[in-house]
């Protein structure tokens, strides 16, 4: 079965940090192109970063780019979401996804493209003082 667990969420201060995991079972994961995707309560869900499945090209959506890092260790059959300078609009449930292809597209316009094939079940970041 084909599963990504996220971890690493939590309850955090505005401009704290959190750094978030997402690790691949019952595939490999090096073939994939892996995005990172929030949910706010009562809005869209929007993607905030990619990683292409070498990990040489990265894209992040505008709200994000300068605090937030994404990063991948195949080995580990890992992606990491550093994320810096927290701030409240922030808060969201954040998901990983395995792309089908091994490039990533229209993350850095707000569009992601691509068909993604295995989702994980999410991890709840909040940030609040």
């Amino acid at each position: 079965q084909l599963q990504l667990v996220e971890s690493g969420g939590g309850l955090v201060q505005p401009g704290g940090s959190l750094r978030l995991s997402c690790v691949a079972s019952g595939f490999s994961l090096d073939l994939n192109a892996i995005g990172w995707f929030r949910q706010a309560p009562g809005k869209e869900r929007e993607g905030v970063s990619c990683i292409s499945s070498g990990g040489g090209i990265t894209q992040y959506a505008n709200s994000v780019k300068g605090r937030f890092t994404i990063s991948r260790d195949n080995a580990k059959k890992t992606v990491y979401l550093q994320m810096n300078s927290l701030q409240p609009e922030d808060t969201a449930v954040y998901y990983c996804a395995a792309h089908v292809s091994s490039y990533c597209s229209g993350y850095e316009e707000g569009i992601p493209h691509g068909y993604l094939e295995v989702w994980g079940q999410g991890t709840l970041v909040t940030v609040s003082s």
